[in-house]
């Protein structure tokens, strides 16, 4: 059965996340409406030339072939690249490289164009295992990490000098929401980067995951690099782990050889699961999930107990204009995401990471609705307490500073029914407060 000629880019992004490429070149599914899923390690090269051929797709420079060749797992099979197509898809951009999870396209995205003596500046507060890599990881390997507030746009500015290869972001920021002004930022970095010669320009790397594809495309403001958890909202069953690094076709075999090297690699099996149920889905979970976090947003910041909440799509939230103007959905509709950060009053940090703790307490021993439990994106609504848990890595003295809240309580709403979600927190809440 002949290949259909099918230009897919007139079709929605939704529709297109559904279907896929058309055609695609690494493996002819064509009578099946489910891609199926591969199960071998190895592949059969028919001829030595073949193979020499296969392998000089991994050299350097490499020589990519329009039709790959598929040699070992490790270097590529069809459902990781038709994974990696449609990824890219939703992101609008040429190119993804999938990885075993979402450290390890972190990883990659800041790590294959460093040498030692590289510096990376990133925003002060990031996810809390990016921050551990960025500490107690690369410090050990020469790399130097410098962290500033990139809310304000220009306080990179200062740290940039000849050795500055990454500039590393996340908006909203995981987990206190707070949002940086993508296009302004890469408008100055442009500016740097062209009195910088080629080999040292300043790549900006960007984490997309509490946000996705669906509520933002920081490769249409300009962004290098798009790296996101494919075990969070993309994946959106939390029964997989992955990553993926997005980007222009520039850096593709480079990001490739790097997973070959390292040998992270996403399994098939993860890899289909993602493919046919998670992006597919990705446009008819994240605007329920949207809808009940805007309800739930509403009744917490009305709440007697409850101190501070920033949710996107609240008026009150500090940077709301800046939201409507990033967060956006592919029909151009605001789309503030599915992630709540809030705190308990309290008479100082620590009064109010007490009450939090006996809520989210209460919640594991009596919630039906709400699930004690770190990630984010899953069907079901997850509650943490970032600063003894996903960000447990902040030092405790530094962590105000660095924007971690003590006492503050990270939301991941699900699509049960918001009403549901609603009565286990207000229940929670009256607990709060209850001695012992």
């Amino acid at each position: 059965m002949a290949l259909k000629k099918i230009n897919e880019k007139k079709y929605s992004i939704p529709t297109r996340l559904i279907y896929g490429q058309s055609p695609t070149f690494e493996w002819d599914y064509s009578h099946h409406v489910i891609p199926p899923v591969t199960s071998s390690s190895t592949f059969s090269l028919g001829s030595a030339q073949r193979g020499a051929k296969g392998f000089a797709q991994f050299s350097l420079p490499p020589q990519p072939s329009h039709h790959p060749i598929y040699i070992y797992d490790r270097m590529g099979e069809p459902t990781v690249d038709m994974l990696q197509h449609v990824l890219a898809t939703a992101e609008e951009q040429e190119s993804a490289v999938v990885f075993a999870s979402g450290m390890a396209a972190v990883q990659a995205a800041v790590c294959f164009a460093l040498n030692p003596g590289s510096e990376i500046i990133s925003h002060k507060t990031v996810y809390g295992c990016t921050y551990s890599l960025f500490t107690n990881q690369l410090s050990r390997m020469g790399v130097k990490v410098n962290f500033c507030d990139l809310t304000d746009t220009n306080s990179f500015i200062p740290l940039v000098n000849e050795n500055t290869r990454v500039l590393y972001l996340e908006s909203p920021v995981n987990p206190n929401l707070e949002l940086i002004d993508t296009r302004a930022i890469i408008k100055a970095l442009s500016q740097i980067n062209a009195k910088r010669p080629e080999s040292k320009k300043i790549l900006s790397v960007f984490d997309n995951t509490f946000a996705t594809p669906y509520c933002q495309r920081p490769g249409k403001h300009g962004v290098d690099i798009i790296v996101h958890s494919l075990t969070k909202g993309l994946g959106g069953f939390g029964t997989v782990m992955g990553g993926a690094v997005i980007s222009g076709q520039e850096f593709h075999e480079r990001l490739i050889i790097f997973r070959k090297d390292y040998g992270s690699i996403l399994p098939p099996l993860n890899a289909w699961h993602i493919l046919v149920y998670g992006v597919p889905t990705l446009a008819l979970r994240i605007p329920r999930q949207q809808a009940n976090a805007l309800k739930i947003a509403q009744f917490l910041e009305n709440h007697s107990s409850v101190g501070t909440v920033r949710y996107p799509g609240l008026p009150s939230f500090p940077q709301y204009d800046l939201a409507k103007k990033l967060l956006c959905d592919y029909d151009g509709n605001f789309a503030p995401g599915i992630m709540i950060y809030f705190s308990l009053k309290g008479d100082d940090p620590e009064h109010s990471k007490s009450a939090g703790e006996r809520m989210m307490n209460y919640l594991a021993d009596h919630a039906y609705a709400v699930t004690l439990a770190v990630s984010l994106g899953q069907l079901r609504t997850l509650i943490e307490h970032p600063a003894s848990m996903s960000h447990v890595g902040y030092p405790a003295v530094e962590q105000i500073a660095m924007g971690i809240d003590p006492g503050g309580i990270r939301l991941a709403v699900g699509i049960e029914n918001p009403d549901d979600i609603i009565a286990d927190l207000n229940a929670a809440l009256e607990q709060a407060y209850k001695p012992g």
